[in-house]
């Protein structure tokens, strides 16, 4: 039988199934996910700059991470992890709602549009029994609404799932790291920007606080507030969200205060005027002393004397030391509260390293990325899909979960990590969410499914001309961009002008630096499992060529904003050897939330029907009815699919998220949507989930389409299903 690859419904993992009864018992892990901004792959010492310091070549300059590399030591670190986009705003926004930018309203440049109403990291984990807290900078709030009340934010952190906020609201407000100084780019003159506790601006209140360390001082409060409160007994979500090393490189008032955790480190102080430990002294003043005096052999030429490093960089390195040192006292505070080892603890980026530096020109040199190499072995940078603005270090600790010392080279993306969080709590992730739970491969049980690696972007700049980066890379134009992981093969595309043009095809696994472009030799082999299309493990590169152009059309949903080029491409429909009519029917029970992604979840009953109808069992309460097979489209053109049921519902053909009546859906409110088909066969799955009483249950599926007016689906007989092993 054939197996289905739609991302709706992959793996509710053993693991859940495991800690579903630890949620029960209240021992849920709490959870800091903590993101860096801009900062790459090559920046962390254990992916690439302590390979680079062992080079001992004085031409090549390194950074330093000794606490990071601590708790990749004590955790598993992620080499083949990718974000859904290489720029801050879409990326943040995957990562937030658990969808590609395929699904994603946020996408490309569109910086503090609100991120949509729907099911997100934060309101999916409070639901399952977690107090929630964002520190830091968000940028997702959507546009400004002034009234006597204040800012009228619509997708404010607290009306997208935080119970708590303590940050930076818009994008912009993170281009400086000294909120009431502004020492170098006036942005809080007007407009109220700067840092918000809730609904209230605190920034007169902020003098001297280096935004790092103002950040870990409010979070260690947090952690230290919530163990000792009223609520200690709920387990908690904290997004640490730091926007360092991006933009102004601003250095600390002053050292980094000794001993760390509970009683040393930074402390939330709370005086206006004087909140955090450090806020005292000369602001953008202190340097790290393996930075302030560090020399580098400029001209490649040991006979000559070494240089300075520039001050763009020692400032840079700073930035990311500094972060570090945030993390070590964070870790030490979980050690100290006794709550380290029931703590899970992800670190990562939002993307690949910036060339931006917003210092003034007159007194610093640009910074370029090449300094430190923290593209590492890859190339390119932010906003670039090349590896280097989308491959991006990951490190996950959970003691007594996760083994020491693990290395996972399974390929993943930062929208897996909503479903990975849902799955710890206990339930299956909601069928909205494209990303897997990655606990499998984390602890080492259950079954990982392997993650569906795809991204899209569009930028008007160019990679930049550094000699570091192959020459066919170099000055190429971005424009509409794709990206998609296919086994150890990489398809990526620039300057995108129709749906068939040409992917660039690359084995990034034996050569991350995308340098042979594979493309060129048709008729190469590649080791590769493809579904639908040959499942022998081997292919040619013309048939890959053409199986990711059809692909990357069953995985994005027009009309969300952001026109692409590919928007009104008809989707290819796929070959299936032998179906049968009807679609198979499967039912689930239990108390769920929202409709579950269903993989490894074993239904009560399992049948064949000729088209989506309800049986009596499915008419019950907490019942989850899925129906899932293909649906035969006559003719290539635009169809609408209508919907409307008493309960909630949710239609996917392909990996397409076609109708989403699930989250805040009232009962009997129609639905539509339209999808452009190509004649054939498409993978169809439609969910109904009965959680509440709502007038008798009933589901309603229409369809029109060129030469077919609209009629309920059950009129035609257009439904397939793959012949079972063993039917004759």
């Amino acid at each position: 039988m054939f197996r289905f690859v739609f991302l709706y419904a992959l793996t509710c993992s053993v693991g859940a199934l495991q800690l579903l009864a630890q949620s029960k018992a209240g021992r849920q892990p709490n959870i800091i996910f903590i993101l860096a901004d801009d900062q790459g792959y090559g920046d962390i010492g254990a992916f690439f700059q302590n390979q680079r310091a062992q080079l001992h070549d004085a031409s090549k300059p390194f950074e330093i991470s000794p606490h990071l590399d601590k708790l990749a030591s004590e955790g598993a670190v992620f080499t083949q992890h990718y974000v859904a986009a290489p720029i801050c705003a879409p990326s943040r926004a995957s990562l937030m709602l658990g969808v590609s930018q395929g699904h994603s309203n946020v996408r490309d440049n569109e910086f503090d549009k609100a991120l949509d109403d729907n099911y997100t990291m934060p309101n999916t984990l409070r639901t399952l029994g977690y107090t929630t807290a964002l520190i830091g900078k968000w940028g997702l709030e959507g546009n400004d609404k002034y009234d006597l009340n204040g800012y009228q934010w619509p997708a404010h952190p607290l009306k997208r799932g935080f119970d708590y906020y303590f940050g930076y609201m818009r994008h912009a407000d993170g281009h400086e790291h000294y909120p009431k100084e502004a020492l170098y780019r006036k942005y809080w003159a007007e407009n109220g920007k700067g840092v918000w506790q809730n609904t209230t601006n605190i920034t007169s209140k902020l003098d001297k606080c280096y935004t790092p360390d103002l950040w870990t001082a409010a979070a260690k409060k947090y952690i230290t507030d919530h163990v000792r409160g009223r609520d200690q007994s709920k387990p908690f979500f904290l997004y640490l969200a730091f926007e360092t090393p991006h933009a102004v490189q601003e250095l600390p008032t002053q050292a980094y205060p000794k001993g760390g955790g509970l009683h040393g480190g930074m402390q939330w102080i709370g005086k206006p005027g004087h909140m955090i430990t450090t806020a005292s002294g000369t602001p953008d003043s202190y340097m790290y002393p393996e930075y302030a005096n560090a020399t580098y052999d400029d001209d490649n030429d040991p006979s000559t004397p070494n240089k300075p490093w520039p001050a763009t960089y020692k400032r840079y390195a700073t930035a990311n030391r500094r972060i570090d040192d945030a993390v070590g006292d964070l870790m030490q505070l979980l050690k100290d509260l006794n709550i380290d080892n029931n703590t899970l603890v992800v670190y990562t980026s939002d993307n690949g390293p910036s060339n931006e530096s917003y210092l003034p020109e007159d007194r610093f040199p640009p910074n370029r990325p090449t300094f430190f190499s923290s593209f590492g072995p890859f190339e390119g940078i932010k906003a670039d899909t090349w590896e280097g603005g989308v491959r991006l270090p990951v490190i996950v600790r959970w003691s007594g979960h996760i083994p020491a010392k693990k290395v996972v080279a399974t390929p993943a993306i930062n929208y897996d990590w909503a479903p990975t969080f849902i799955d710890i709590a206990g339930q299956p992730a909601p069928q909205r969410m494209d990303g897997i739970s990655l606990l499998p491969v984390l602890t080492g049980k259950g079954v990982q499914r392997d993650p569906t690696v795809y991204i899209e972007y569009h930028g008007e700049e160019k990679t930049p001309d550094y000699a570091a980066f192959a020459p066919a890379k170099r000055g190429r134009v971005r424009g509409q961009t794709q990206l998609l992981r296919v086994g150890d093969y990489v398809a990526v595309r620039y300057n995108i002008q129709s749906a068939k043009d040409p992917f660039e095809i690359y084995n990034v696994v034996n050569d991350p630096a995308e340098l042979q472009n594979l493309a060129n030799d048709p008729a190469r082999q590649l080791a590769v499992k493809l579904p639908y299309v040959d499942t022998s493990g081997s292919v040619s590169v013309s048939v890959f060529q053409s199986y990711v152009q059809d692909r990357v059309l069953q995985l994005h949903h027009i009309g969300i904003g952001s026109p692409r080029p590919y928007d009104s491409a008809l989707v290819p429909a796929v070959k299936v050897v032998d179906p049968v009519p009807g679609l198979n029917r499967s039912i689930y029970t239990g108390n769920f939330p929202w409709i579950p992604q269903t993989a490894g979840l074993k239904p009560v009953t399992r049948d064949h029907v000729q088209f989506p109808e309800l049986n009596e069992k499915g008419k019950e309460l907490k019942t989850v009815t899925v129906f899932t097979g293909y649906i035969s489209v006559p003719r290539d053109g635009e169809y609408t699919f209508y919907m409307a049921c008493d309960g909630k519902s949710f239609l996917r053909i392909h990996d397409i998220q076609v109708l989403d009546a699930d989250y805040g859906y009232s009962g009997n409110l129609p639905r539509q949507e339209t999808i452009f088909l190509k004649a054939g066969l498409h993978p169809f799955s439609f969910s109904y989930y009965r959680d509440e009483e709502n007038g008798d249950p009933f589901v309603k599926l229409d369809w029109s389409g060129p030469g077919l007016r609209r009629q309920p689906v059950e009129k035609a007989k257009v439904f397939f299903r793959d012949k079972e092993a063993g039917a004759h």
